[in-house]
């Protein structure tokens, strides 16, 4: 089975030797989405909701790339700086994945570029017959 490599414009580009998501079979692995401008390349926002806005679009570019959306995704990892953001973190993120996906939820010492937040998914989608 050939793997399936997302790569769009409308999403960061990767800052290292990775892809933005991998289609395997009918799941797509994508990788954390920080709260960058995909064509600056810039940080958008200071505030936890306003970067996590920024990172639901660009999970949001990766799934239409990909021909799916929020409620196909299966599961969430989101890394937050602080865990004093979580609900201020959850109420933009409880906007988008209405689904209610499984989802880990952690606090690490630092993220790329001193963000405040990464979310990456797996995600269903239709698979080439």
């Amino acid at each position: 089975m050939a793997l399936k490599y997302i790569n769009t414009p409308d999403a960061p580009a990767a800052i290292g030797p990775y892809s933005q998501a991998i289609i395997h079979g009918d799941v797509m692995f994508a990788s954390g989405q920080i709260p960058l401008d995909p064509k600056t390349g810039e940080i958008v926002g200071t505030t936890i909701e306003e970067q996590t806005e920024q990172v639901m679009k660009n999970v949001g570019a990766i799934l239409k790339a990909a021909g799916a959306d929020f409620t196909d995704v299966i599961k969430t990892t989101c890394f937050l700086a602080d865990m004093k953001d979580f609900a201020a973190f959850n109420q933009v993120y409880g906007a988008y994945f209405t689904g209610k996906p499984a989802r880990s939820c952690v606090a690490v010492k630092d993220l790329p570029k001193g963000v405040l937040c990464e979310v990456e998914t797996i995600t269903a989608v239709k698979g080439e017959s």
